[in-house]
C-alpha cells in the first residue's frame, strides 16, 4: 500500500438544538408564565496534531467527520445539552486547505496543536427569552443554527530533521537502515522506493533526530515526472539535506547526478538551496582508492566538499554521525523553536 500524503475529507459541526415553547403548569397557579429552555450548542470539529502519526492512511478508510448536534430545550427552563465535539487527530506537518478555494487554513507543526476547523451552531432560544411586559405568554421559539460544514484537503509534509535525497539506487534505504533502527525495504529498484521511510538516529550527547528517506528523484521531477513531484514537498521542512551520490558510477556521472538533484530542488523551491547541504559519496566499497580520489577531485574542481562512506562496510559512518550531531546541536541552539518551511 503506497504512502498517502494527500487526502480529501468532509467535516460537519453539530447543529444547535431548537428552543422550547413551554408554560408553567403548576397547581394553584392558573396562569403560569413561559418556561421554555434554550437549545444546546452544536459540537465543534477540532484538528489535533499527533506526533505518533506518520501518514494519512486513516483517511483512506474514513472521509466524513461529524460532531454531535445540541439537544432541544425543555420546559421548566431546562436548556438542552451541548453536542460532543469531534476530534480528528492528524500527523505533525499536516497542512489543511479549503477544498473549494485552495486557501491554507492551518499548518499543524507543533505536538498537540489544536485548531477548530468547524464551529458548532448556536442553540435556539426558548420562549422564556421572549417574555415582555406586554407579551407575557409568548409562543415564539427559534430553531438552532446549523453547524459549519466544508470539504478539506489535508497535505502531509514530513517533519524530519535530516532528509536523504538521491537518484534511484543511490543507497538511501541502506544508509537509513545503518544509521537508525528503521527497517526499509532494500532492493535494486529499477525506478524508486514508493514511500518515504522514517528512522531515528540517536546521539550520545544531544537529542535524537528523525531521518527521512525521501523517494528517489528523477530528472524532471519538479514538473511531475515520475514520483518526484508527489514527494518533493516532504523535503520542505528538513533542516539538513544529504545528497547521496553513487560513487561507483563511471566518469563524470557522480557530478552530473549531483547537478540533477540540485537543479530539481531549485526548480521546485529555491528556498531549499538555503538549507544545510552535505554531499555524501556512497558505495565506495565498490571502487578502489584511485577511483575514489578521482571522484573527490571531480567535485573539488567545482568547489564542492564531499564525505565518502560505505553503508555496507561502515566506512565513514562514524564521521557522518558526528557531523550530523554537531550540525543539529548548533541549529537547535540558534533556532530552538523554528521549523523550516
Amino acid at each position: 500500500m503506497g504512502f498517502i500524503d494527500e487526502a480529501k475529507f468532509y467535516v460537519k459541526a453539530g447543529d444547535g438544538g431548537k428552543g422550547c415553547v413551554s408554560f408553567r403548569r403548576e397547581k394553584f397557579v392558573p396562569k403560569g408564565g413561559p418556561n421554555g429552555g434554550d437549545g444546546g450548542k452544536g459540537g465543534d470539529v477540532y484538528l489535533v496534531a499527533d506526533r505518533n502519526l506518520h501518514s494519512l492512511i486513516d483517511f483512506r478508510f474514513r472521509s466524513h467527520f461529524k460532531a454531535e448536534s445540541g439537544q432541544g430545550g425543555q420546559g421548566s427552563d431546562k436548556h438542552g445539552r451541548s453536542g460532543k465535539d469531534c476530534i480528528i487527530r492528524v500527523p505533525l506537518g499536516s497542512v489543511i486547505r479549503d477544498a473549494e478555494t485552495g486557501t491554507v487554513l492551518v499548518d499543524l507543526v507543533n505536538p498537540e496543536q489544536s485548531y477548530r476547523i468547524a464551529a458548532g451552531g448556536k442553540g435556539g432560544l426558548g420562549n422564556a427569552r421572549f417574555a415582555t411586559s406586554t407579551n407575557r405568554a409568548p409562543r415564539k421559539a427559534t430553531p438552532g443554527r446549523p453547524g459549519e460544514e466544508l470539504w478539506l484537503i489535508i497535505e502531509l509534509k514530513l517533519l524530519a530533521d535530516v532528509g536523504l535525497i538521491g537518484l534511484p539506487n543511490a543507497g538511501k534505504s541502506t544508509l537509513l537502515s545503518k544509521l537508525s533502527a528503521a527497517n526499509p525495504k532494500i532492493a535494486s529498484y529499477p525506478f524508486t522506493t514508493l514511500e518515504p521511510q522514517l528512522g531515528v538516529l540517536h546521539f550520545p550527547f544531544t537529542d535524537a533526530c528523525i531521518i527521512a528517506d525521501i523517494p528517489g528523484l528523477i530528472e524532471g521531477a519538479h514538473q511531475g515526472v515520475g514520483l518526484g513531484h508527489q514527494f518533493l514537498r516532504h523535503i520542505e521542512r528538513t533542516s539538513i539535506l544529504l545528497h547521496l551520490i553513487d560513487a561507483a558510477n563511471p566518469g563524470e556521472q557522480p557530478l552530473l547526478d549531483y547537478r540533477i538533484l540540485a537543479d530539481e530542488l531549485a526548480a521546485y523551491n529555491e528556498e531549499l538551496l538555503n538549507r544545510t547541504h552535505l554531499i555524501v559519496l556512497t558505495k565506495i566499497d565498490l571502487i578502489d582508492d584511485r577511483q575514489l580520489t578521482q571522484v573527490k577531485e571531480l567535485f573539488a574542481t567545482s568547489g564542492l566538499k564531499v564525505l565518502a562512506i560505505s553503508a555496507e562496510t561502515g566506512t565513514g559512518l562514524p564521521e557522518l554521525r558526528d557531523m550530523l550531531g554537531s550540525l543539529l546541536e548548533a541549529q537547535r541552539r540558534e533556532e530552538p523553536h523554528d521549523l523550516p518551511g
